[in-house]
């Protein structure tokens, strides 16, 4: 069986699907996993920029938990959905950001902060940063589907990119023109937990369950659209379908992620590969896993912003950029060299 040809360049995505990693089964590692993003989020609650530790249970309760509980969720709703599409794309260098859904949903947040509109309540924020994100993954998707018609991968990643360059510089004229909402914009767009509190939780929760639950009902597809399109065709997939309903899902988790607490990169590349390494290449476990491991990422992140600089904070996002930029180069380098 040939390996699926690389998009762009990058490094090829070798999900093929197997048999996982020899010694502990891929579900005991998944519970292993579990025990030590437990294990995280009670160190990222008891320790912060103040030293209250548990003692202080108001603080921890009303403060802390909440906020690391989005931090979790949203890491792991961003690792899913990069999951997605790295194995749609077939591709190990794919993630939301490539279609521009990230893009999309900070924009749509954006005008909604701008403009203070609020139609849906609560709701309205991840509202928008899903309709615009998706809104942008179907623009991608028909563009590249009218100019190629064999819909190739390299198509909608390269349309995926160019679009993400105009909607950035659609977001950055808004900038522009609303300099009294320029810094608040600008802290959003670099990601914080920051002050969110239980409310956001109860926002993001439906957004998240949807999504996970559509993701997971497609692993078995996922798996055989690793062996390419006409593979899977013969086995009686509906490639376009399935392609569109998965970016509908990453979509419904990128989107709510974003515009809830910002455009945090990184996360979404790292988790899928280090998943990957640990339970192999089904796709019914390295969902479950990336969401572990994408959560313990976020809320590692958090916590390293909260307390580098104490008692100001960093924006998570310059930290996931930090440990993910060198992440991205490894992984270029590392799939070039296998090429040679």
């Amino acid at each position: 069986m040939t390996r699926p040809a690389s998009a762009g360049g990058a490094a090829s995505y070798t999900g093929v699907p197997g048999v996982g990693r020899k010694g502990i089964p891929a579900w005991g590692k998944i519970a292993a996993a579990g025990l030590c993003a437990l294990a995280v989020m009670l160190l990222s609650a008891a320790v912060g920029s103040s030293s209250v530790g548990f003692s202080a249970s108001y603080i921890v309760r009303s403060v802390r938990l909440p906020r690391v509980i989005l931090a979790f969720i949203t890491g792991g709703a961003l690792a899913v959905s990069g999951a997605v599409f790295q194995s749609v794309l077939k591709n190990q260098l794919a993630s939301p950001y490539i279609l521009g859904i990230s893009s999309g949903a900070s924009l749509g947040a954006a005008l909604v902060m701008i403009s203070g509109f609020a139609l849906a309540g609560s709701f309205t924020l991840p509202l928008a940063g899903f309709v615009f994100g998706l809104a942008t993954v179907f623009i991608v998707i028909a563009l590249a589907a009218k100019l190629d018609r064999q819909f190739s991968n390299n198509t909608i990643i390269l349309f995926g990119m160019v679009f993400s360059l105009f909607v950035n510089a659609l977001l950055t004229t808004l900038l522009a023109l609303f300099r009294e909402e320029t810094r608040n914009l600008i802290i959003w767009q670099l990601g914080s937990f920051s002050l969110r509190g239980w409310n956001y939780v109860r926002i993001m929760l439906p957004f998240l369950a949807a999504g996970l639950l559509g993701v997971l009902r497609h692993t078995r597809e996922m798996d055989i659209l690793s062996f390419g399109e006409e593979e899977a065709q013969v086995l009686g997939v509906d490639a376009p379908r399935i392609r569109k309903e998965l970016f509908f899902f990453s979509a419904l988790l990128t989107g709510s992620a974003v515009a809830l607490s910002g455009a945090i990169g990184f996360v979404d590349l790292m988790a899928p590969h280090v998943s990957r390494r640990i339970t192999g290449s089904k796709h019914r476990h390295v969902i479950p896993m990336s969401f572990l491991v994408g959560g313990s990422l976020m809320c590692a992140a958090d916590l390293a912003a909260r307390i580098i600089i104490s008692p100001s904070e960093l924006p998570v996002g310059a930290v996931t950029a930090i440990i993910g930029a060198p992440f991205f180069a490894w992984v270029y380098f590392r799939g070039s060299s296998r090429r040679r």
